[in-house]
């Protein structure tokens, strides 16, 4: 669990994925997304792939990641399609990607496919030194389905497990949060997104375990944060 009374500002704005991902956003909306991440030292911007070689271009000075959303946000496309969307994100300069799995296989017990779908995006990720985080979508999920894809994580060994698209029913949850954890243990990471607003919200996802947050708050999150240390 992480130590909350030591956190400075630095580092919880390293654990933010700061999130765009809108249909009706613009070249100029990017570019504040890039000026702002950068500005306040975000681990990413979290984009449609195909704004990824835009983002690129405005961060390409900076130590700041450009993130990919893969079959976004419903998961609903053939593997070979995510790993093709996949390879052209990182061709474009993605860093890090995050995909969806394919929820309605997962719930028809289909672990095999979900595996096979887990093992083949890792799999590119890897080869390029690209990071991987797998999205439940946990709203659409019992507690035993979370577990049992927690599990095939724990055996592919993505960089990170992740709560939600934000464009569900429902988004992160401190509870689903801690039993992704407990499932994973060290083996892989968790990420929490969708509904993550206020440093109040944030703070029981990293109590709960999560060591990466997807918002399109995160400045609103640290100038809370700051406040509140009072700083």
């Amino acid at each position: 669990m992480m130590e909350m009374e030591k956190l400075t500002r630095d580092e919880l704005a390293g654990m933010m994925d700061h999130t765009l991902l809108k249909a009706y956003a613009v070249e100029e909306d990017f570019k504040k997304l890039c000026e702002e991440a950068a500005g306040n030292g975000f681990a990413m911007v979290a984009v449609n792939s195909s704004q990824v070689r835009t983002c690129r271009k405005f961060l390409k000075d900076t130590n700041v990641h450009v993130g990919a959303a893969i079959s976004f946000p419903l998961g609903q496309t053939e593997l070979e399609t995510k790993v093709f969307e996949t390879k052209k994100a990182i061709e474009d300069g993605a860093d890090e990607i995050d995909y969806v799995i394919n929820i309605g296989e997962l719930k028809m017990g289909h672990d095999d496919y979900i595996r096979r779908e887990m093992e083949a995006i890792v799999k590119v990720c890897r080869e390029h030194h690209v990071l991987s985080k797998v999205i439940f979508e946990n709203c659409y999920l019992t507690k035993e389905e979370i577990v049992r894809a927690a599990k095939i994580a724990k055996e592919v060994k993505p960089d990170f497990i992740k709560t939600s698209t934000g464009f569900g029913t429902s988004g992160a949850d401190a509870e689903d949060v801690r039993l992704m954890k407990e499932t994973v243990g060290d083996a892989v990471k968790v990420k929490a997104a969708g509904g993550i607003r206020d440093w109040e919200t944030c703070r029981s996802m990293l109590m709960a375990g999560a060591e990466r947050i997807g918002t399109s708050s995160s400045i609103k999150i640290c100038d809370e944060f700051e406040k509140e240390r009072g700083k």
